[in-house]
Protein backbone atom coordinates (compact mmCIF):
# COMPACT_ATOMS: atom_id res chain seq x y z
CA UNK A 1 0.00 0.00 0.00
CA UNK A 2 1.04 3.80 -0.92
CA UNK A 3 -0.21 6.67 0.85
CA UNK A 4 -0.53 9.71 -0.39
CA UNK A 5 -1.18 13.62 1.46
CA UNK A 6 -1.15 16.36 -0.46
CA UNK A 7 -0.59 20.28 0.76
CA UNK A 8 0.05 23.76 -0.58
CA UNK A 9 -3.18 24.33 -2.09
CA UNK A 10 -5.10 27.54 -1.39
CA UNK A 11 -6.07 30.62 -2.67
CA UNK A 12 -4.61 33.41 -5.56
CA UNK A 13 -5.30 35.89 -7.87
CA UNK A 14 -5.62 35.16 -11.22
CA UNK A 15 -1.32 35.53 -12.90
CA UNK A 16 -0.30 34.35 -9.06
CA UNK A 17 1.58 30.85 -8.44
CA UNK A 18 1.28 28.04 -5.65
CA UNK A 19 3.42 24.61 -5.60
CA UNK A 20 1.74 21.66 -4.38
CA UNK A 21 3.26 18.81 -2.56
CA UNK A 22 2.42 15.46 -2.23
CA UNK A 23 4.17 13.17 0.19
CA UNK A 24 4.45 9.09 -0.09
CA UNK A 25 4.57 6.82 2.41
CA UNK A 26 4.25 3.04 2.57
CA UNK A 27 6.04 0.58 0.00
CA UNK A 28 7.31 3.92 -1.79
CA UNK A 29 9.97 1.57 -3.68
CA UNK A 30 7.50 -0.14 -5.97
CA UNK A 31 6.05 3.10 -7.23
CA UNK A 32 7.04 4.28 -10.84
CA UNK A 33 4.38 6.51 -11.62
CA UNK A 34 3.61 9.87 -9.95
CA UNK A 35 1.40 12.53 -11.34
CA UNK A 36 -1.20 15.20 -10.33
CA UNK A 37 -4.88 15.26 -11.92
CA UNK A 38 -7.68 17.88 -10.71
CA UNK A 39 -11.40 17.70 -10.25
CA UNK A 40 -13.77 21.63 -10.84
CA UNK A 41 -17.15 21.31 -9.34
CA UNK A 42 -19.56 19.58 -11.68
CA UNK A 43 -16.78 18.48 -14.15
CA UNK A 44 -15.39 15.25 -14.70
CA UNK A 45 -11.22 14.56 -13.29
CA UNK A 46 -9.00 15.95 -15.50
CA UNK A 47 -5.37 14.52 -15.70
CA UNK A 48 -2.84 17.35 -15.01
CA UNK A 49 0.74 15.89 -15.20
CA UNK A 50 2.61 12.85 -14.87
CA UNK A 51 6.19 11.53 -14.18
CA UNK A 52 8.32 8.73 -14.76
CA UNK A 53 10.57 7.60 -12.07
CA UNK A 54 13.33 8.26 -14.76
CA UNK A 55 11.89 12.22 -14.61
CA UNK A 56 9.98 11.89 -18.01
CA UNK A 57 6.96 14.38 -17.77
CA UNK A 58 4.15 14.95 -19.47
CA UNK A 59 1.53 17.45 -19.35
CA UNK A 60 -2.20 18.16 -20.45
CA UNK A 61 -3.05 21.21 -23.28
CA UNK A 62 -4.31 23.48 -20.57
CA UNK A 63 -1.43 23.45 -18.22
CA UNK A 64 1.53 22.90 -20.40
CA UNK A 65 3.77 26.04 -20.41
CA UNK A 66 2.70 27.03 -16.96
CA UNK A 67 3.18 23.93 -14.62
CA UNK A 68 6.10 22.56 -13.90
CA UNK A 69 5.75 19.05 -12.27
CA UNK A 70 8.80 17.74 -10.20
CA UNK A 71 10.07 14.74 -8.10
CA UNK A 72 12.49 13.81 -5.42
CA UNK A 73 12.33 10.18 -4.62
CA UNK A 74 14.86 10.40 -1.70
CA UNK A 75 11.95 12.40 -0.05
CA UNK A 76 9.60 10.62 -1.51
CA UNK A 77 7.51 13.74 -2.01
CA UNK A 78 6.32 15.00 -5.99
CA UNK A 79 5.82 18.52 -6.52
CA UNK A 80 3.82 20.58 -8.82
CA UNK A 81 4.27 24.39 -9.39
CA UNK A 82 1.81 26.76 -11.11
CA UNK A 83 2.42 30.17 -12.57
CA UNK A 84 0.42 32.49 -13.88
CA UNK A 85 -2.60 30.73 -12.78
CA UNK A 86 -6.27 31.35 -14.59
CA UNK A 87 -9.50 31.17 -12.96
CA UNK A 88 -10.41 27.99 -15.33
CA UNK A 89 -7.61 25.88 -12.79
CA UNK A 90 -10.31 26.07 -9.45
CA UNK A 91 -10.16 22.80 -8.49
CA UNK A 92 -9.20 20.19 -5.84
CA UNK A 93 -6.08 18.88 -7.02
CA UNK A 94 -4.62 15.09 -6.45
CA UNK A 95 -2.08 13.33 -6.01
CA UNK A 96 -1.27 9.78 -7.90
CA UNK A 97 0.79 7.03 -7.82
CA UNK A 98 0.97 3.57 -9.80
CA UNK A 99 3.23 0.94 -9.80
CA UNK A 100 5.78 -0.08 -13.35
CA UNK A 101 3.81 -1.22 -15.90
CA UNK A 102 3.40 -2.17 -19.95
CA UNK A 103 2.23 1.69 -20.36
CA UNK A 104 3.45 4.96 -19.99
CA UNK A 105 2.51 6.90 -16.90
CA UNK A 106 0.72 9.47 -18.97
CA UNK A 107 -1.74 7.09 -20.64
CA UNK A 108 -2.29 5.55 -17.15
CA UNK A 109 -2.97 8.51 -16.10
CA UNK A 110 -5.33 9.48 -18.80
CA UNK A 111 -7.13 6.29 -18.65
CA UNK A 112 -10.66 5.26 -17.76
CA UNK A 113 -9.35 3.98 -14.16
CA UNK A 114 -6.43 6.76 -13.77
CA UNK A 115 -3.61 5.65 -10.92
CA UNK A 116 -3.75 2.74 -8.60
CA UNK A 117 -3.43 5.07 -5.47
CA UNK A 118 -4.67 8.65 -5.12
CA UNK A 119 -4.85 10.90 -2.30
CA UNK A 120 -7.24 13.74 -0.17
CA UNK A 121 -6.88 16.71 -2.55
CA UNK A 122 -6.02 19.69 -1.94
CA UNK A 123 -8.47 22.90 -3.01
CA UNK A 124 -6.83 25.40 -5.56
CA UNK A 125 -9.11 28.39 -5.37
CA UNK A 126 -7.94 30.59 -8.32
CA UNK A 127 -10.00 34.65 -8.30
CA UNK A 128 -10.38 36.95 -11.33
Amino acid sequence: QVQLVESGGGSVPSGGSLRLSCEATGYTSTVHCMGWFRQAPGKGHEAVASIERDGSADYGDAVRGRFTISQDRSKNTLYLQMNNLKPEDTAMYYCGADYLSSYQCWALLTGPAGFTYRGQGTQVTVSS
